[in-house]
């Protein structure tokens, strides 16, 4: 059992096509049910055969004990950026093969076996993104080409510093919907329009009638919308638009009754992205998180001289954008929390990979904490993050363990149940028939 254990640490697919058994667990199905103790998950390759207690396990399975564990489903990230960035710049030199293999590794390495990249994708993207489904990349990955945004506006292209074929800039209607229609022909998963004019700092926002183009011709193509906002106003006006996912938390101000009555009836997705405002300061205020080996394991040795340099500290940690970073936090996790009460439909994303501070795998662990911070329970958020998640991408073979689902499953010591710290300390990440060892 030993040598079977070592084998899957090391990412090792068994020789023989036999089933794997993992015993003795803590089974937290990813559909917020209670966990079941001492339970058994049998699959074969990519595809869970059983689950639960009193499993049959046939002659032959690969019988891995794991007591004192707990399997949760893969987690799942609606909100991620691939390519953008390398150590601590961003840009279109990022955007390569090996790059993005490597932060569907990292992603891997920490638990999560789905992401979607929202926009800023060149061709590269759709190869890569059929590799992905075929089982031959770290991760899976889906979804938005280039994405489309505001001449001389969001996303600000000195941050981004994208190619030209990573992102559209349409001034009229009419090149808002050739847009669309471009995406559409190169089988985008989704639409995303960035709206809002980043806290002041550009000129304008997007026109709402450029809105109003994109999302009809996006529907007319059977594609959701997913949008940028930061302000309520913004949020108001793309969901009177028809905007179908509201790619971040609303941050300035409380949602209102009638704001969220419109969210829950008309079945509109809203991703948080709570990690966003919180990474923007919490490494340069060295947060205890930001020191534990887990979050260290993460960094590029260029991130890792940057957070350290006491300059940069400073700079970082004050300031205009740091004061509207935290403000930002406050509100957004206050929404949530409104939000999920209510009954609204919550997804779970993090906008990583993004800006260096925003780093794949740790955004989405810290994402889980932040959820229980703003008053949801372990159990919840660990379900906005498997089987919310993969509703809102329309994915019906993952984000539960059940027979027939993909065996994407997260082990971790302890009962993140009970402590969603416990999410932090992973055994492995099965995936494929393989596993991963955790980052440590």
């Amino acid at each position: 059992m030993k040598a079977l254990f070592a084998i899957a640490l090391l990412g090792v697919a068994p020789a023989t096509a036999a089933p794997t058994a993992l015993t003795h667990v803590r089974l937290i199905d990813g559909s917020g049910s209670p966990p079941i103790e001492d339970a058994t998950i049998l699959f074969d390759g990519d595809r869970i055969i059983a689950a639960g207690r009193n499993v049959t396990i046939p002659a032959g399975a690969h019988i891995l004990d794991r007591t004192g564990t707990s399997i949760l489903p893969g987690l799942i990230s609606d909100h991620v950026h691939v390519g953008q960035v390398g150590g601590t710049t961003s840009g279109a030199q990022n955007y390569t093969r090996g790059n993005i293999t490597a932060a569907l590794a990292q992603y891997r390495r920490y638990g999560i076996t789905t992401v979607t990249a929202l926009g800023n994708n060149g061709p590269l993207f759709d190869p890569m993104r059929l590799d992905a489904h075929a089982g031959r990349l770290p991760a899976d990955l889906f979804g938005v080409d280039q994405g489309i945004g505001v001449p001389n506006g969001a996303p600000p292209a000195k941050m981004i510093n994208v190619a030209p074929d990573q992102l559209f800039r349409p001034s009229t209607p009419a090149a808002a919907r050739k847009a669309v229609d471009t995406m559409a022909d190169e089988h985008t998963d989704l639409v995303k329009i960035w709206v809002d004019d980043f806290a002041g700092t550009m000129p304008v926002k997007m026109d709402p009638a450029i809105v109003r183009a994109v999302v009809a011709e996006s529907h007319a193509r059977g594609l959701r919308v997913a949008a940028h906002i930061h302000d309520l106003a913004d949020a108001e006006m793309v969901i009177a638009a028809g905007a179908d996912i509201l790619a971040h938390g609303v941050r300035d101000k409380p949602v209102p009754a009638a704001f969220v009555a419109t969210l829950k009836s008309r079945g509109i997705w809203y991703i948080a992205t709570l990690e966003l405002d919180e990474a923007t300061v919490a490494w340069a205020d060295h947060a205890p998180w930001t020191q534990t080996p887990f979050a260290q394991a993460a960094l590029s040795p260029a991130l890792k001289m940057e957070v350290d340099d006491p300059a940069w500290d400073a700079k970082t940690r004050s300031g205009k954008q740091a004061d509207e970073a935290r403000a930002s936090l406050a509100m957004n996790l206050r929404n949530l929390k409104t939000l999920y009460d209510a009954g609204v439909k919550i997804g779970f994303g993090t906008d990583s990979g993004a800006t260096a501070l925003r780093v794949p795998g740790i955004a989405e662990h810290r994402e889980l904490a932040l959820s229980v911070q703003a008053g949801l329970s372990p159990l919840q958020a660990i379900t906005l993050a498997t089987r919310n998640a993969a509703a809102l991408l329309e994915l019906r073979d993952r984000g539960v363990i059940a027979p027939g689902k993909r065996a994407d499953l997260l082990v971790v010591d302890g009962d993140p149940a009970r402590d969603i710290a416990a999410a932090d300390h992973i055994v492995e990440t099965w995936s494929n028939g393989e596993a991963v060892a955790g980052p440590r």
